[in-house]
């Protein structure tokens, strides 16, 4: 049924509370975390759906990315068997409480899919998917490319893709998130934190309403950059692979926030990482990022 905005009210009437499901994703839309292979996207998104279902837990926001409230959440995994996504759950675990614990396995469902062609573009795998996820508040697909047969390099085809996401999110109420690598050129050139980053056609993410990026820490970052308190040497080559930085290239619905880092445990965790002073005049180095 198409739904029309009453104009006349709409100048009258005070505008709905908009429901973000983290600031600036929006609940009941497409977003995409776009990233080089190898540098934790899919632990960022383990985390951030564990913040999301343990929202109401103390200790459960791992990434400190402020999820407005708790919902339920669903994880299909197109890339990593059960045994590797255990691991991963296990790793995470051990930075959480008793209670966020219980919290989020009581909200969250990971669902291994590596090998079984999940397809969102046919009718019948589609409707599976709403009638699982009705209700949800978060739906992470990992990655985008597991889950469809589309040509990645035709903006038609991608639109087309996009579109049957926000199907996805519209008929279920929930918000989807979904993993994508960077192109070769971007991770050659050291621009995976640009908008234009993401490997395919430009319409994947113009067509989405937000994206975030994770890029590994530079060398340059690394020669000027140290852990708080001020005056510890800098991170160094041999230590900046346990750093990346996460950040929105992309924002539709109010102001992006600050790059942040986070560093990365033994295991793959990402956990936040207070950098010492002199970075912060390169927080916003993404401030020439296309935002819509």
């Amino acid at each position: 049924m198409t739904t029309t905005v009453n104009v006349q009210a709409a100048f009258e009437n005070d505008p709905p509370v908009l429901d973000f499901v983290w600031p600036g994703f929006l609940a009941g839309t497409v977003g995409a975390l776009v990233a080089p292979g190898g540098v934790g996207k899919s632990f960022w998104a383990l985390e951030a759906a564990m913040a999301v279902a343990g929202q109401d837990a103390s200790g459960s926001d791992l990434l400190a990315l402020e999820p407005s409230r708790a919902g339920r959440v669903v994880y299909f995994a197109g890339e990593d068997p059960a045994p590797i996504l255990a691991c991963r759950i296990h790793a995470i675990g051990k930075h959480l409480s008793d209670t966020a614990r219980s919290a989020i396995a009581g909200r969250m469902i990971v669902e291994p899919v590596a090998g079984r062609s999940m397809n969102v573009m046919d009718r019948h795998t589609l409707h599976q998917l709403i009638e699982k996820c009705s209700g949800v508040r978060l739906i992470v697909l990992d990655t985008l490319s597991r889950m469809h047969r589309l040509d990645e390099n035709s903006n038609g085809d991608m639109a087309v893709l996009v579109a049957s996401l926000e199907h996805l999110a519209l008929e279920t109420g929930s918000s989807v998130l979904f993993l994508h690598h960077v192109s070769k050129g971007s991770a050659r050139e050291g621009a995976t934190d640009h908008q234009g980053a993401a490997r395919g056609a430009s319409a994947l993410i113009d067509n989405a309403r937000w994206c975030g990026f994770i890029a590994p820490m530079t060398a340059e970052e690394a020669s000027r950059l140290g852990k708080e308190p001020k005056g510890v040497p800098p991170i160094g080559e041999a230590r900046r692979k346990h750093f990346v930085r996460f950040g929105v290239s992309k924002q539709n619905y109010g102001s992006a926030p600050p790059d942040r880092w986070y560093s990365r445990d033994g295991h793959g965790v990402l956990l936040p990482a207070a950098l010492s002073a002199s970075e912060l005049s390169g927080r916003r180095r993404g401030a020439h990022r296309a935002h819509a």
